[in-house]
């Protein structure tokens, strides 16, 4: 999803077993900077905003460490496909289809994700 480059009052939210779920005001996310949000089945989401206003959510653990960095990756492109790359063993994971980049047999968790109007 993409929206306008000037932020209004709106929440961000993802779409977890056919519900949309609130994680965060849209203004707390600085582009090319992720946030992380604990899910209420105890996983956690690395939810971003790139420099275009496109909102992304993945599974904020890397799968060749564990550790739940993802959040902390930094953000690029490679062929057109947005990414984020670890911060630990900088592997890159499509912020689309959650397939890594550089190892076919890994993937990280994606989110529909959405906004909405706050509630007045």
């Amino acid at each position: 999803m993409t929206i306008a480059p000037e932020k209004t009052a709106a929440l961000v939210q993802l779409r977890l077993d056919g519900v949309w779920f609130t994680v965060c005001d849209l203004a707390r996310l600085v582009p090319g900077r992720g946030v992380a949000a604990l899910l209420p089945d105890g996983r956690q989401a690395a939810v971003f905003l790139d420099r275009t206003g496109r909102l992304y959510a993945v599974g904020n653990r890397d799968p060749f460490t564990g550790a739940a960095v993802l959040s902390r990756g930094l953000l690029g492109s490679a062929q057109g496909r947005p990414f984020v790359a670890s911060p630990l063993l900088k592997q890159r994971f499509d912020l689309e289809s959650g397939a890594c980049l550089d190892d076919e047999e890994y993937r990280v968790d994606t989110f529909p994700v959405q906004t909405a109007p706050m509630a007045a």
